[in-house]
């Protein structure tokens, strides 16, 4: 098995092809060709005995990367060059597999190293709740992400890590099923109530209910301390790493990790874009705040329950009595509701948020808290599928400026996504616009002072996409990222052009946005390729990726 990488110099060391499992292939679908070594990296050239004598091809490729990659470079900080913006990439969401180890695991470190050798700074993987805290209540296992800190450390990248306390499975591009834990879902069994319910009584389990923050529903703790213990024995366990390996820390408020409520699951096709959504405070503590808020302005009748005539997931806003052109958002009670809805939600994030600054205040590691980019109805006078969401979003009012305020207090900053997303590309009838919506977040940040970063959406690997995310990027407003994570690495982005265009991506970034384009020919040597071979003398060979979404 051989590495080889094209920069100004390249290395190429045999490996008995009997030793190489399916389930250890390297990234890409990606040719090769094979060059003599020059230079210093002469030394890394062995013979087919002394490779199988050794055992591993890490140690090749380790020693490769040292003399290839040179220091790492520091996280990105607005403050500390010109307008560099750094670019991560999010692992698999199976990174670390039910069992509580690494998913190819030799797959993974080749990965990493041509991210690396790409001018990627680092990458973002879910720290799941549902795996690390799964054998019962305060046991945790940070075993296999210990794995990949180190592996991450090795590579010359660094870390984000996502504190994820929701379920994965359900949403769009959710491609494997990670569930809460074991000890959660049973106390879900006794009480329904713990999760999210829309109108017709419909359970989500994707999220603990806000609703019960500082209730001891979970054996006897509440879910604000249950993830305050998460965080905490987190941090103990990798302080060492802190600020040096993992210089971010994101985290989880709701569903997807997203700062909202989970008013469009698409699993079981209950949501289909671009519908509006529903409200989602049908628990029995949701509707008890909502009772009490009513009581307090001195209009009990509006606690009965939310919106009668808000519609179904899949309607549209001009379907609905609430959300229409002069509907009932716009009348004393629809104003009452959602910002009651609207800041019932802020409570919890910053809730969420104060524990995590509490916890990890002095560590190196920045916060940052993810906000959904939900573009669709945007340009309607309700933007109902935002209000549905708990974006108090409207024609008339601002709804990102508190999110942006609470996230600023706290010293945390926002990621937004859909950076990626043009108008053009949207469905007419669907009323989107997430580059207005994009606008008005950077807007909103800026006059909140809080740093903004960036994700895309949806998978894409087209040029398009990127000079998006580029002119995005940009701060010549005032109002440029400080970082962008990619969604997200997958044997597709290993793929010739797919992995050309991330090359020049990265490096445009690297230089404040400029737009950098490659030649096709690579006359500075400049991509990486990654294959097998079973001697110097084999014409190449194509593999595919050991890469899954």
């Amino acid at each position: 098995m051989a590495l080889t990488i094209r920069s100004s110099t390249s290395f190429m060391a045999p490996v008995d092809s009997k030793t190489h499992r399916a389930s250890d292939e390297l990234p890409g679908r990606l040719a090769f060709d094979v060059r003599k070594p020059a230079g210093r990296l002469r030394t890394l050239k062995a013979s087919r005995q002394d490779v199988i004598e050794r055992g591993t091809l890490l140690q090749h490729t380790e020693q490769a990367a040292e003399l290839l990659h040179g220091p790492p470079t520091a996280h990105g900080d607005p403050g500390a060059g010109t307008s560099r913006v750094p670019v991560y990439v999010m692992l698999p969401l199976d990174t670390v597999s039910l069992a509580g180890g690494l998913t190819r695991a030799r797959a993974l470190n080749a990965s990493l190293m041509a991210l690396r050798s790409a001018g990627v700074e680092g990458v973002m993987v879910d720290v799941w709740w549902g795996l690390a805290e799964k054998d019962g209540s305060l046991r945790y296992n940070w075993e296999a992400y210990a794995e990949l800190v180190q592996m991450v450390e090795r590579n010359g990248l660094k870390l984000q890590m996502v504190m994820s306390f929701h379920q994965c499975g359900g949403n769009v591009g959710d491609n494997c099923s990670i569930p809460l834990p074991p000890w959660v879902q049973e106390e879900r069994s006794r009480n329904p109530d713990i999760v999210y319910a829309d109108r017709s009584g419909r359970r989500n389990p994707e999220y603990i209910s806000l609703g019960c923050d500082m209730l001891p529903v979970l054996r006897g703790r509440t879910p604000i301390q249950v993830y305050s213990d998460y965080m905490r024995s987190f941090r103990d366990r990798f302080r060492d790493h802190l600020g040096r390996v993992i210089v971010e820390i994101q985290v989880g408020m709701g569903p997807c990790g997203e700062l909202r409520y989970p008013s469009y699951p698409a699993n079981n096709a209950t949501w289909r874009f671009p519908g509006i959504g529903e409200f989602q405070c049908y628990d029995k503590y949701m509707k008890a705040s909502l009772q009490a808020a009513a009581v307090s302005v001195g209009r009990e009748e509006w606690g009965n329950g939310g919106p009668h005539d808000a519609g179904h997931y899949n309607q549209f806003p001009d379907d609905t009595g609430f959300f229409r052109r002069e509907g009932t958002w716009n009348t004393d009670y629809g104003k009452f509701f959602l910002e009651w809805y609207s800041s019932k939600l802020l409570e919890h994030g910053d809730r969420v948020l104060a524990a995590a600054h509490a916890i990890f205040h002095g560590t190196g590691a920045k916060l940052s808290g993810k906000v959904a980019g939900i573009h669709w109805h945007y340009r309607t006078r309700s933007h109902a599928a935002e209000l549905t969401a708990g974006y108090y979003n409207t024609r008339h009012r601002d709804g990102y400026l508190p999110v942006a305020k609470m996230m600023a207090m706290r010293g945390v900053i926002l990621n937004f996504t859909c950076m990626e997303m043009k108008d053009e590309q949207q469905p007419g009838h669907a009323g989107c616009s997430p580059e207005l919506l994009v606008r008005q977040v950077k807007q909103a940040t800026a006059a909140a002072g809080a740093e903004l970063a960036g994700e895309n959406a949806l998978e894409r690997y087209d040029g398009s996409a990127y000079s998006q995310v580029l002119a995005t990027s940009r701060g010549g407003d005032g109002m440029g990222l400080t970082a962008f994570t990619y969604l997200r690495m997958t044997k597709k982005l290993f793929e010739g052009e797919n992995w050309r265009q991330l090359v020049a991506f990265v490096k445009s970034m690297s230089e404040g946005g400029r737009s950098v384009v490659l030649p096709k020919s690579d006359t500075a040597r400049s991509d990486l390729y990654v294959g097998f071979v079973a001697g110097a003398n084999r014409k190449p060979k194509v593999v595919d990726a050991a890469v899954r979404r």
